[in-house]
This record gives structure tokens, C-alpha cells and sequence, in this order.
């Protein structure tokens, strides 16, 4: 089926799970408005990724989905239905979401081709998933759906308030030209170790004098508190911060370094440029998504992108990355990003 672009004055775009992963939906949002200007955009996720999804201007409408039931799944059937969309983007893909896509009477649905959804869709975006980065693998649907790729990206925008709270926390913080650390991950195996966070936090400030901030979000905090304690170098840990203020803070950084992590993928998303640091997952199917971003991982292990929730072994990983090595990344991503 090819999209008459004239029919289209109403999109949908799908996407659940993690903020992180919504993020990475959003890259898609430049590209579509190019392509569909005349077209309100509306977005349907879960309520951790409100936050963000308030905040970019290129979102008309943000629908929040409560999965909790076949009730409230027939809730959303309904709302979607009475939203009357031409084209839906189903970025999530899974049966819940290809039933909402299936029955709600928009005439051009896309998915990806997946085992018993593909019923739910007319346009389809690759079947393979393992061989695109996550950001990439929306672009080929887009692209699969005769969408040219003009444009891609998207902007978050703060209200002044936010900006405001943002900047007078960094004045209590007596912080200039700083950079910030983030400890969380989902997964136990995906979080660096504190006291290897605590020996690069070091290793920054003997060579660069640059200070640092440590954030931390829900279930963060022994592990900020912990790295706080490790390092010689006194870096700033943060008060307690909202995903908003959060955001706003690394946009006002020189950097971030980070786990594989939803906050990794905001930082990419305001702007920040991102050091990632992997372990147990793909950095090249979930590393930071743009050309100013890099990530850093231990080569040396056989048991490297293992992909398991809890290490087996001893977390070597993270525990034996060579700090030489770190450094060699380090520097050719702070003098690619003229921070250096």
C-alpha cells in the first residue's frame, strides 16, 4: 500500500516500555512533520515517559495508556477509535498494541511484521530486528512506508521554570563547566560497578579539573552515595531531581557519562553529548543514538553482551575495564565534541 499524503490530517505513534526506548521513538518525529506538515501528531505511551513527551513541541497530543487489563485495553480501543486516525505507527508492536492499531479504523496502520501481528497492519516495517540500532530500526519502517527521512530528530523544550530550578541548582552547587554521572540501569548487570565510577570520576579531574555532578533517580541513591565516598576528587551529588529537571540539567552539562539506561538515552535527546558504558547489552543496537555520542565496553571478554539480568561471574565486565583504554575513548570523545 502506498500513503496518499493528502488522506493524512491525523497520526497516531505507538510506543510503550521504558522512557529510554520511547526516546529513541522520537528520532522519528522530525521526519514525519516534514512529511505530513499539515498533520496533527499524537503520541501514545505509558506514564513514566509523560515527562518527556510534554516537553517536545512536535507532539500535539500525548495519550497516556493504562495496560493494566482487557478493560482498560478496550478503554484505548474506544479513545482511539474516537480520535478517527488516518495513519498509525505501531513502534511497539507487541498484541495489545497490534489489536489497539488493528481496530482503530485508521486507514493506513504500519507495525513490524512480527509472528501473529501481522494481521493488524498494511504497511510493515523490517522483520529483522538484531540488525538495526533501536533509533534506526523506526527509520526503516518510515522509510519501508515511503517516508522520506528529512528532518529526523526532535527538540525537547523546557518551560522557564524548569530552566530556572535547573540553574539555580548548579549556582548552589558552586558548578561550572561541569559534567555529569548517571549509576542507574534497569538491570542489576547493566550497572558500572561504584568504585570503577569513582576511579574514572578521579581520572577526569586530575587531567581535566572539570567537577562533577552525580544524578540519580528512583533506587539510585546507595549506589550515588556510595560513589560520592569512593572518589578522592569530591564530586557533587545531586539533590533529589524530577525527570524534567533532570533532563534540563544535562543539557546544561559539557557531557554525561553513563549506563545503559532510559537517563543515558535523555541526555542524547537534549543534546548532551554521551559517553555510554556497556557491558552486559548491545551498545551498538541500544548505544547513545547520534553522531556526537560514543561508548566504551571491556573487548576482552568472551562473556561481553551476554545479556543476562544478573552477572554469573564477577562483573568484569565493568570491574576490569582498563583505565588506558578509558582514556583513549575519553579523549577522542571530548576533542570530537570541542570540549577539549
Amino acid at each position: 500500500m502506498t500513503i496518499d499524503k493528502a488522506d493524512v490530517k491525523k497520526i497516531l505513534i505507538i510506543k510503550f516500555r521504558g522512557i529510554g526506548d520511547v526516546a529513541l521513538a522520537c528520532y522519528t518525529l522530525g521526519a514525519i512533520k516534514s512529511n505530513f506538515p499539515q498533520a496533527k501528531i499524537h503520541f501514545m505511551s505509558e506514564s513514566p515517559s509523560n515527562p518527556l513527551l510534554e516537553n517536545i513541541p512536535l507532539i500535539d497530543e500525548v495519550l497516556i495508556a493504562k495496560l493494566s487489563d482487557n478493560l482498560s485495553t478496550l478503554k484505548l480501543i474506544k479513545a482511539v477509535r474516537k480520535e478517527k486516525y488516518d495513519l498509525i505507527f505501531d513502534f511497539y508492536t507487541n498484541p495489545r498494541s497490534a489489536l489497539i492499531t488493528f481496530l482503530s479504523g485508521a486507514k493506513y496502520r504500519a507495525g513490524f511484521p512480527y509472528k501473529g501481528r501481522k494481521y493488524a497492519y498494511n504497511l510493515f516495517g523490517p522483520e529483522e530486528r538484531n540488525l538495526y540500532h533501536s533509533a534506526i530500526l523506526h527509520f526503516k519502517m518510515l522509510e519501508n512506508c515511503g517516508i522520506k527521512l528529512e528532518n529526523t530528530g526532535y527538540e525537547v523544550i523546557f518551560d522557564k521554570s524548569v530552566v530556572e530550578s535547573s540553574q539555580k541548582m548548579i549556582t548552589q552547587l558552586d558548578l561550572k563547566e561541569f559534567y555529569i554521572v548517571v549509576p542507574g540501569g534497569g538491570w542489576q548487570s547493566k550497572r558500572c560497578d561504584p568504585v570503577k565510577f569513582a576511579q574514572f570520576i578521579d581520572f577526569i579531574n586530575d587531567k581535566y579539573q572539570m567537577p562533577c555532578l552525580i544524578l540519580w533517580g528512583p533506587g539510585d541513591l546507595p549506589e550515588a552515595v556510595e560513589i560520592e565516598k569512593l572518589s578522592n576528587s569530591k564530586p557533587v551529588l545531586a539533590p533529589k531531581t524530577d525527570i524534567v529537571l533532570m533532563m534540563s540539567l544535562f543539557k546544561q552539562s559539557k557531557f554525561v557519562l553513563s549506563n545503559d539506561s532510559g537517563p543515558m538515552h535523555l541526555a542524547a535527546a537534549v543534546g548532551a553529548p554521551v559517553l555510554g558504558l556497556f557491558g552486559p547489552t548491545s551498545p551498538k543496537m541500544h548505544g547513545p543514538y547520534g553522531s556526537n555520542n560514543e561508548w566504551f565496553r571491556n573487548e576482552k571478554l568472551e562473556c561481553i553482551e551476554c545479556n543476562l539480568l544478573q552477572c554469573p561471574k564477577n562483573h568484569e565486565c565493568f570491574l576490569e575495564m582498563e583505565l588506558s583504554e578509558f582514556e583513549n575513548k575519553l579523549n577522542s570523545f571530548l576533542a570530537k565534541n570541542g570540549i577539549i
